[in-house]
């Protein structure tokens, strides 16, 4: 018919008689002029040759309602202790959660039941995180083995391709590798076979480059782990804002059954990960993963005892890492630090000390679990008037504290400022709104205003809000502490 080909197609709402008339003519269809006005069904018969091959069709796909048919399975994951030597910390050696990732990704290949289920996933970058040791252990997938000899032939790490590689490198091609994820991913409903995707990727060119397959993977019921390596706005210095990522949690925050998390520390990594693959292939959520790691070397702590009370707050998004011993001091704060930007926030902690100012830290893991199980609670209550009010995970940590909370990560203040109103009492943000920069570390973080000095300027001021911190002790703070009160803000510039 002549409206297939119109430009307004898609404007028209209803068909006219000749609309009908020029269809019903174009498709041979055996109705009536007299009986086009009350536009029939028409049902061509049982037998007719249409009927019966969609019958067939439906018959071989199992029946003619669709469904989704998962084969029940339950791995035996590792408990935690399979990773203890994470635990530990590092005994003193200074080391990146990349890093940890690597040996712990390594271990993992070689785990009984799960090792040959995983897959791991990377473009481009491999030798960029260290995966030299996943790839001479497990090898690099290519259906026509080896073609050539690599340059590193006769190296420990040599760059291994072989017909029963685990390793896929896809290249620069990060859709390409995010296809490969959904794939492995959903094998466990398409094949029955629980396959474990880690797609270890530039924390940039992950759901920035390719979110509406993030999308379509949440949508799949995917599982698996998305590991934004070299993440960090501050972290990833010289890099400039192509590659210096501070948005990735914000764009983590609308799908539904992605997990997210900010870890510090290479304790928290392991207790994340030991989660994940229970909760998806032992108990069988669909969930999957979004997880930042830095490429920034230092020393990882041990666990924080009690460890499950630890464990369980780094699953839930916060926990307190360190609680001051300051004796009588003349106020308190509560700091959050996230990632990297935690180690900041313990030296501001020890700065402040020097103000007779007693400084709590804790790790925020997760403000997206945090903030979706305040949404939960507040539903809740809404819905249950009569009986007696709960209290979120976050107002249960922060509430009963003293002082005001400061909160400064690697991402967009918008992160920490998801759990403004759930509070007794507001959140100071720092965080890294604007374009990345070229520069250090060091000078990253003093641009951004997310270092010790800017944490301990904060949650000055919020004392001096408070009236316990005066007006020229804040003066004199930011003339030593050498900051530019008159600087434009970093998103302006």
């Amino acid at each position: 018919p002549t409206a297939q080909a119109k430009n307004v197609a898609h404007q028209v709402k209803k068909l006219t008689l000749e609309d009908l008339r020029e269809a019903r003519d174009h498709l041979n269809i055996p109705i009536p002029d007299q009986d086009l006005e009350q536009t029939p069904f028409y049902h061509p018969g049982p037998d007719s040759p249409e009927v019966r091959y969609m019958l067939e069709r439906r018959k071989a796909l199992g029946g003619l309602i669709p469904e989704r048919r998962v084969r029940e399975y339950r791995l035996n994951t590792p408990e935690l202790a399979f990773f203890e030597e994470f635990l530990a910390g590092s005994g003193g050696r200074e080391i990146s959660t990349t890093m940890a990732f690597v040996r712990m990704l390594t271990k993992l290949v070689r785990h009984p039941e799960v090792g040959k289920l995983v897959v791991p996933i990377v473009p481009d970058e491999a030798r960029t995180f260290g995966m030299e040791g996943v790839i001479s252990s497990v090898g690099i997938y290519s259906p026509k083995g080896q073609l050539y000899t690599p340059v590193d032939a006769g190296t420990v790490t040599v760059y291994r391709e072989s017909e029963t590689g685990q390793l896929l490198q896809e290249g620069i091609n990060e859709a390409g590798a995010m296809c490969s994820f959904i794939a492995a991913g959903t094998a466990y409903a398409n094949h029955g076979v629980p396959t474990i995707p880690f797609y270890i990727y530039y924390s940039m060119f992950g759901l920035q480059r390719v979110g509406d397959l993030v999308w379509a993977a949440a949508d799949q019921r995917t599982k698996g782990f998305l590991l934004g390596a070299t993440a960090g706005r501050t972290t990833l210095n010289g890099e400039g804002l192509q590659h210096e990522d501070g948005h990735s949690h914000v764009l983590a925050l609308p799908v539904p059954n992605l997990l997210a998390y900010d870890p510090a520390f290479a304790y928290e990594l392991a207790v994340i990960l030991q989660d994940g693959l229970k909760r998806m292939y032992h108990d069988g959520e669909d969930i999957f993963y979004y997880i930042t790691l830095m490429n920034e070397n230092y020393v990882q702590p041990a666990m924080p005892e009690p460890l499950e009370a630890t464990r369980q707050g780094i699953l839930k998004g916060l926990y307190l890492f360190q609680k001051s011993e300051l004796k009588k001091p003349k106020a308190r704060v509560q700091l959050l630090g996230s990632g990297t930007i935690l180690n900041e926030v313990i030296k501001a902690a020890q700065m402040l000390a020097e103000y007779n100012i007693a400084a709590d830290v804790w790790s925020a893991t997760s403000y997206k679990a945090l903030y979706y199980e305040a949404l939960e609670t507040a539903r809740h209550n809404r819905l249950h008037p009569g009986s007696k009010a709960r209290l979120s995970y976050v107002a249960q940590c922060l509430n009963p504290t003293e002082g005001p909370i400061v909160a400064a990560s690697d991402y967009m203040k918008a992160l920490p400022d998801l759990l403004s109103g759930y509070l007794n009492r507001p959140i100071h943000s720092l965080g890294t709104d604007g374009f990345g920069r070229s520069e250090t570390r060091e000078a990253l973080r003093d641009f951004f205003e997310v270092d010790a000095r800017h944490v301990v300027l904060t949650a000055l001021s919020a004392l001096r809000g408070e009236g316990k911190v005066n007006v020229h002790t804040l003066s004199e703070a930011i003339q030593k502490l050498g900051l530019d009160p008159e600087r434009e803000a970093p998103h302006k510039r």
